[in-house]
């Protein structure tokens, strides 16, 4: 999928690596239940930028924790800072909401718990499933490699 936009702003894709480099422990934790397809066979990437808006002379995004682009669907890992800046998350999440992309939001002291996020994150993806196969067609959700989900 080309991605001019990209190679346009590299300060950005540098910023993401800074992150991926530095995870806060909560992140490693969920990290390790998505990382390799582990979650119901979906890929995700972590410290991944999403752009709302690209012009000329500026770029608006944000860097989601973990994304999954078949399902659209971000997974953010809240910490205290998030406490502090709820109307900024919630402003964001709406601008992803009108692109199509969901947000789950799981705060630190939830990730302790490593079976009830893997359960709730699974429930959680196969309701997003549903609600994409509503609007998509079966085949064009689920083409991948190997005739399985990815």
């Amino acid at each position: 999928m080309p991605r001019p936009h990209y190679k346009s702003y590299p300060g950005i894709t540098s910023l993401a690596r800074d992150l991926r480099n530095n995870q806060t422990p909560c992140e490693i934790i969920i990290w390790n239940i998505l990382r390799r397809r582990k979650l119901s066979f979906y890929k995700f990437l972590r410290q991944h930028p999403i752009f709302y808006r690209v012009n000329k002379n500026w770029v608006e995004f944000f860097i989601a924790d973990f994304y999954c682009a078949k399902l659209q669907m971000i997974i953010e890992v809240d910490g205290k800072i998030h406490e502090k800046q709820k109307e900024y998350d919630k402003e964001r999440d709406s601008k992803l909401l009108e692109k199509g992309i969901s947000v789950v939001r799981i705060k630190n002291k939830e990730v302790d718990d490593i079976n009830k996020i893997t359960d709730t994150l699974n429930q959680i993806i196969n309701e997003r499933v549903r609600q994409l196969t509503e609007i998509t067609p079966l085949p064009l959700l689920f083409k991948g490699r190997g005739g399985g989900k990815g």
